[in-house]
């Protein structure tokens, strides 16, 4: 197991780097989707929202299947399913056939990524990980930059045909050179005593959220019906049926242990997450259609402007990383400001040079607001287990990545509502008005945020929980032979 894993690691990475791209790729792409489709507004929420949601619907559960099953074969599964998904993607004719698939890619997505950090804990030791996780999210940040500027260069240079239907074709050869890959290189670890599986947690929880984001993406196209109201208020309903659920559980076989809620920096932690996850997505939907449809942007151009961003956020990085001893939570706090006064600054910019706007107006607030990103999100996950027991910490690691993608699907249908009910009949002007209305939603999201911060735990946790972690890879003996087989 250990003499592959440099390989088997690259496999599981890629494939993760496939998926982080495919959520940033889409939005560049959504104005010429719409022209060819012909497809409504609210499907356009949905290509962006219904991969989230799928996606957060199954991540814990996955994790689970692979513990059980080998997280070999789920991760095959869930690259072959997503690679299938990306085919029907790119040979959709219609609006509901597009959305149908990026549901499925993001079922699918969920499936395999949580693989790729449960495998980091099984060929890595301890004083390893550190290294290996650095390089997923150099990754991550690999894929915020890339994804932008290829998904605008395949729908404006069209090299490959078709159109922005090439964002989703090039993931079909390299997702079957993965699946075969991953055949000969990933080991099929499991768990030795792996958790149930609680299949009436998960439909509860996503049927209680879908409750909730459905009425909100398609009430307002459909002059706000009276179901859409009685959807909505049911989705309380069923959430409560859902912590009574897990409330029947041990605590080892809840899929979600409330008993993480009752701890203050956790739930703030999650609160954090969950704002900014929202704030991020609604504010590159409502960019992309203005710029594109608005000010008449080509795709390439679109995804260039995200770039100052990008870069503001890998600039960031290695500077947070090494404030989080010394300040804790302060940073989440001054990251969740920086992000709400470079997308407010942003804004004041598109109003004030209206049709004249240039890409390069907006590099230095851009570029604010990806620094804000950095100074938030690198340090959160260490704050917000600072005070978490050790025992719980797998667990608290996958709601906090749950509800990061709900606040996702959830800002993408709020911003949604805002942005289109406003854009009347998609004039520059009204398109701008909406566009600043709807920019609320990030705005008053990160700036919330960054109030949130309060709540997570205060530095001495912090140094505690980091001083923890470096004293259990310090105590690790160095063991060079291979590691027993799992499979």
């Amino acid at each position: 197991m250990t003499r592959l894993r440099g390989l088997a690691m690259a496999v599981l990475t890629f494939a993760m780097f496939m998926d982080l791209m495919d959520v940033t790729i889409v939005n560049v792409a959504l104005p010429a989707i719409q022209e060819d489709l012909g497809s409504t507004p609210s499907q356009l929420e949905w290509i962006v929202s219904g991969y989230v949601l799928a996606f957060a619907g199954v991540l814990i559960t996955s994790g689970r299947l692979g513990d059980r099953y080998g997280r070999q074969r789920v991760f095959i599964v869930g690259i072959t399913g997503f690679t299938i998904a990306s085919l029907t993607a790119s040979i959709a004719q219609n609006g509901e056939t597009l959305v149908a698939s990026r549901v499925a890619q993001g079922l699918f997505a969920g499936l395999m990524v949580p693989q790729v950090l449960a495998s980091v804990q099984v060929l890595y030791k301890p004083r390893e990980r550190a290294k290996i996780f650095a390089v997923i999210g150099v990754i991550t940040a690999m894929a915020a930059v890339i994804g932008p500027v290829l998904g605008g260069w395949l729908v404006t240079n069209n090299p490959l045909g078709g159109g922005w239907r090439a964002i989703f074709f090039i993931n079909i050869p390299i997702g079957i050179i993965i699946v075969i890959a991953a055949v000969f290189l990933v080991p099929n670890s499991k768990a030795e005593r792996p958790s149930p599986l609680d299949p009436l947690g998960v439909l509860l929880a996503v049927g209680g959220i879908l409750l909730l984001v459905y009425p909100l993406v398609e009430g307002r196209q459909l002059g706000w019906p009276i179901w859409s109201f009685v959807l909505m208020a049911l989705s309380p309903v069923v959430l409560a049926l859902f912590v009574f659920n897990e409330q029947r559980h041990s605590e080892e076989s809840a899929m979600m242990p409330l008993r993480l809620f009752a701890n203050r920096g956790f739930t703030g932690g999650l609160t954090i997450q969950f704002l900014f996850q929202g704030s991020i997505n609604a504010f590159f939907l409502i960019l992309a259609l203005y710029v594109q449809t608005g000010l008449g942007f080509t795709a390439i151009a679109s995804g260039a402007l995200t770039l100052p961003f990008s870069i503001g956020a890998v600039v960031a990085a290695g500077v947070a990383a090494a404030l989080v001893a010394r300040l804790g939570r302060i940073l989440p706090a001054v990251g969740g400001t920086l992000m709400a006064i470079g997308t407010g600054w942003v804004i004041y910019v598109f109003n004030s040079t209206g049709t004249g706007y240039s890409g390069w107006d907006t590099v230095i607030p851009m570029a604010v607001a990806g620094i804000g990103l950095t100074v938030m999100v690198v340090p959160l996950l260490d704050i917000a287990l600072a005070t978490v027991d050790q025992k719980d910490s797998g667990a608290a690691s996958g709601v906090l990545g749950t509800f990061q993608q709900v606040g996702g699907a959830l800002g993408i249908a709020v911003a949604g509502v805002l942005f289109f009910d406003a854009a009347g009949r998609y004039t520059q002007s009204e398109l701008l008005h909406a566009l600043t209305i709807a920019a609320w939603v990030p705005i008053l999201g990160y700036a919330l945020a960054a109030l949130c911060s309060g709540l997570l735990p205060g530095i001495a946790a912090v140094k505690a929980h980091l001083a923890a972690i470096e004293d259990e890879a310090n105590d690790e003996p160095v063991d060079e032979s291979p590691a027993p087989s799992m499979a």
